[in-house]
């Protein structure tokens, strides 16, 4: 048995909760969370804390909210607690002064089959990529990113109706099973340690900007149906509609003889925009400044 683990947790969005909760749930003794600072949101630009620091706040743990993880009373502070252990499930990219801290080391749950889709966006890059299968995987870290030595990984399917909220909501819980899972082999220091296999192609995730979501309709119909629902519902795929920047959330593939980019609509029903063999028929969407919409309700106040 290792000894006593001392846990130091680190997160910031809604994905990273479910695995502290876990870890709670099953008697860890989390010393301290790492969360981002609290930050304006809204029109009231209200400070708005992360949702791990209201979990931890729940739970009575100790938060730390550094702006600079390399700062001397940052780091400092770190080391007063003391931890044997850091878990690290979607947080910033840590220095290692603070990944190398722990006996233990510092692990990260990633979403994705590693080595495919390192980076910052695994799970919206294999939907856009057409990919039928993802998964969840801890690995320890090291310098480079997402390459370090991998405990345990978990599939996943990607089905044909999933977009890239179904499949993050999955990825989630079945995160939070294998961060437990990964903690209790550490704690019987009973955990494989398996190098990535660099042999094959390997994809990668990175960062998406809103250029990166602009549709190419001179795509196929399979292409760009992935690449919505890759996108949707967050930060969205978007595309020009009678002059202005327009979101499009759903869409079906339908054959069409439309060319590319050319929009055909009856201003009731139907939407619908070619691509390079075939068409899509625009389900949900929303126009700048608008709220978000079905089809029939956007064609009542905008016509093509």
């Amino acid at each position: 048995m290792q000894e006593k683990l001392r846990i130091i947790y680190m997160g910031t969005p809604e994905f990273s909760v479910p695995s502290l909760e876990i870890l709670i749930e099953n008697g860890y003794n989390i010393v301290a969370v790492v969360t981002a600072p609290d930050r304006p949101k809204g029109r009231g630009q209200q400070l708005s804390t992360s949702a791990v620091k209201d979990c931890a706040t729940k739970n009575n743990i100790p938060v730390l909210q550094p702006t600079n993880l390399k700062s001397e009373a940052f780091i400092s502070e770190l080391k007063s607690y003391n931890a044997n252990l850091q878990i690290v499930v979607a947080f910033r990219m840590l220095p290692e002064v603070v990944w190398d801290m722990p006996a233990i080391g510092t692990f990260n749950l990633h979403g994705s089959l590693l080595p495919q889709y390192r980076g910052a966006a695994p799970i919206n890059w294999a939907i856009m990529n057409g990919e039928k299968e993802t998964g969840v995987t801890t690995f320890f870290l090291k310098h480079q990113i997402d390459t370090g030595n991998i405990v345990f990984q978990e599939k996943e399917s990607i089905l044909e109706e999933d977009n890239v909220g179904t499949v993050y909501e999955r990825l989630m819980l079945k995160g939070a099973q294998l961060v437990l899972k990964t903690v209790q082999a550490i704690e019987n220091d009973n955990y494989p340690l398996k190098a990535q296999d660099e042999t094959g192609e390997i994809k990668h995730a990175p960062k998406i900007f809103k250029e990166t979501c602009e549709i190419n309709w001179s795509e196929s119909s399979d292409k760009i149906y992935d690449f919505i629902r890759g996108l949707s519902p967050y930060p969205a795929a978007w595309t020009t509609i009678n002059g202005n920047s327009c979101k499009i959330f759903k869409a079906k593939k339908i054959s069409s003889s439309l060319n590319a980019g050319e929009v055909s609509s009856d201003n009731k029903t139907y939407l619908r925009i070619g691509a390079n063999d075939g068409a899509l028929n625009i389900l949900e969407l929303q126009m700048q400044g608008k709220k978000r919409m079905g089809i029939e309700d956007f064609l009542r106040g905008n016509k093509i």
